[in-house]
């Protein structure tokens, strides 16, 4: 299992008229969380696309437990569950800055060869980076 965590402060912007972080805004922090996991292993999507791999989202799944905050600071725990064949699935977990789990969420990706639009297998070079999460000890 591949563990990553990175902090993201809630802007004004991300608000509602309640002063919660609008619903909406949650897939973005699971971008970001997924983002900053893969740049820890040393991938870009930029990187992907470059060598002709997109991944779009299949499925998003969200469970609000406790509203965010405006300047709050949150933590993204981003998991990768297991090892990715075609699709590849992350779970988020937010905590606020007590520490407590605010958020529960999940998505699934797929990659896909740009030029045929179809799904194909993890690019080697990343499952190499990830595989040694997964092996048993």
């Amino acid at each position: 299992m591949y563990i990553h965590e990175t902090q993201y402060r809630v802007r004004y912007g991300d608000t509602d008229q309640m002063k919660y972080v609008y619903y909406g805004h949650y897939a973005r922090l699971f971008e970001i969380g997924r983002v900053e996991a893969m740049r820890a292993l040393g991938f870009s999507y930029r990187q992907f696309e470059e060598e002709g791999v997109m991944m779009p989202v299949l499925d998003l799944h969200c469970n609000y437990l406790k509203p965010a905050f405006y300047d709050e600071l949150l933590t993204i725990r981003t998991t990768v569950t297991e090892m990715p064949g075609v699709r590849i699935h992350f779970q988020y977990d937010i905590l606020n800055e007590a520490g407590e789990h605010i958020h529960l969420g999940k998505t699934t990706l797929v990659f896909v060869q740009m030029h045929t639009n179809r799904p194909c297998r993890i690019p080697e070079h990343f499952a190499a980076a990830l595989r040694p999460y997964f092996e048993q000890t």
